[in-house]
């Protein structure tokens, strides 16, 4: 590993960022956590009403239809709890981040998928049982028969093929453009289940409470996905107005897009965050991509990196000026929302550089406390060497650059110092680790080898900062 240091020298500063929203209150958390349980005491509490315990007790298919209710009335609010999880909503993404928010939404999705086949297989035995009919004779007569079946079949239909399509294996297989547009198919899922709860359900139409609840948290869902996911998008993309200024290339296969707008002072956007965005570059213009800022914006001026990874962000180098650009967002959580001063360690891989970069110019640290720990495979690949040593000039940042291919183990280290231990080549490159701040961005992998060599070096968990922005 190689280091570089300067000492600060008085020079001209840059114009000055966008003041920063203000902190996330701690009590965000908890209060959409306590929600989310809530949810499913009330729907458990509904079914108690409906006379689901009684009817449990009493054995026979009635037992088995009543616990079929059950499993389909958490089924229901799971799937309108997964998808609040993914409404944008701001107070959820400040308080959680989207990575962590990402990996709820996976849990809940397949949790209330199981629930529904369970709710299926349930609901169809305890029916055939009391009318003591064939289960496949049963399953017919209650799709073609009671009102709402027709579409919840289709809704069914349409959430096994975003289940399926949500597994790792078939994720590998699948473009980021092909997934994303698939797992849009789950709102669909979520809407066509809703007239057969209104029609057959009897613990939806069973009384004025239930009637309330279910009304109101898919109106809640409802109007999160519209607010959020559409309205607010537009009407940030038309404040702003955002368009391509220049291009510049960075490194192989890494291009920085420099993009002016009007009241950027008026973005709330930390150092870190990222935006999804869309280029109105032509066909396929609709597909948004999750890129980071490079630089918070300054002036009438904005920076993001892309990497080209081969799933739509190739185009960027090739984008001409005046292309408008449409955001959405602000997201993240690798932000200095909470550091407090002292000593700082950054550690970042490939295209990890780019949030990393905007803080340390954003981050109020003294000079020297510092270290940017920089993975590359080689020399050519490092990206923003000139801005990185005017950070080493101006703000007295220490420079470690760990090169190389990667290792033959499991490690965040190049193949060349690979015979470190993890931890020890750590503490060597940022001796003050143990009492620093620490931000990692990378690779998933790379990323989890960094955390594990850090909590093992004595870094708080409250002092670690990563997020994980794989889809």
């Amino acid at each position: 590993m190689t280091a570089t240091a300067s000492p600060r020298p008085q020079t001209a500063r840059a114009p000055r960022p966008a003041a920063p929203p203000r902190p996330t209150p701690r009590w965000w958390a908890d209060a959409a956590a306590a929600g989310a349980g809530l949810g499913l005491l009330i729907v458990t509490a509904l079914w108690v009403h409906g006379q689901g315990v009684q009817q449990t007790l009493a054995g026979g298919p009635g037992a088995v239809s009543a616990l079929g209710r059950l499993a389909g009335l958490w089924a229901s609010d799971l799937l309108l709890s997964q998808a609040l999880l993914m409404a944008r909503v701001p107070l959820v993404e400040r308080a959680f981040g989207q990575d962590r928010l990402a990996r709820w939404h996976r849990w809940t999705g397949f949790a209330s998928f199981h629930l529904m086949v369970v709710h299926i297989v349930l609901i169809v035995f305890g029916y055939a049982g009391s009318v003591h009919a064939n289960v496949f004779a049963e399953t017919w007569d209650m799709v073609v028969s009671y009102p709402g079946m027709l579409l919840a079949v289709a809704g069914t239909g349409s959430l096994v093929m975003v289940v399926v399509t949500s597994l790792r294996a078939a994720r590998r297989r699948l473009r980021y453009e092909s997934w994303h547009l698939l797992h849009l198919y789950a709102y669909l899922g979520i809407g066509l289940a809703l007239p057969h709860q209104l029609w057959t359900g009897t613990d939806f139409a069973g009384s004025p409470w239930a009637r309330a609840y279910w009304w109101t948290l898919y109106a809640v869902a409802a109007g999160a996905v519209l607010i959020f996911r559409i309205g607010v998008p537009v009407w940030r993309s038309r404040r702003h107005r955002l368009t391509v200024s220049h291009v510049v290339p960075e490194g192989p296969g890494l291009t920085s897009v420099y993009l002016r707008g009007r009241r950027l002072d008026r973005l709330p956007v930390r150092a870190g965050q990222f935006f999804q965005w869309r280029f109105m570059d032509g066909p396929g213009w609709s597909r948004a991509h999750p890129y980071s800022l490079s630089g918070t914006p300054r002036g009438d001026l904005v920076r993001i990196t892309v990497k080209d990874l081969g799933d739509g962000s190739a185009r960027v180098a090739s984008l001409k000026p005046g292309t408008r650009a449409l955001i959405e967002g602000p997201y993240g959580k690798l932000t200095g929302e909470t550091y407090t001063g002292g000593p700082v360690v950054m550690l970042a891989c490939g295209i990890g550089i780019t949030p990393l970069l905007a803080l340390l110019w954003d981050l109020p640290y003294r000079p020297g406390d510092a270290t940017l720990v920089y993975r590359a495979r080689s020399d050519q690949e490092v990206a923003f060497r000139e801005e990185l040593d005017r950070l080493a000039a101006d703000r007295g940042v220490r420079i470690v650059y760990a090169l190389g291919p990667r290792a033959d183990r499991s490690s965040w280290l190049p193949r060349p110092l690979a015979g470190l231990g993890d931890v020890e080549a750590l503490r060597r490159a940022a001796p003050a680790i143990a009492g620093s701040h620490v931000y990692i961005c990378g690779p998933d992998a790379w990323t989890d080898t960094v955390r594990t060599a850090a909590r093992a070096a004595g870094v708080r968990a409250g002092h670690l900062h990563t997020e994980q922005f794989a889809w």
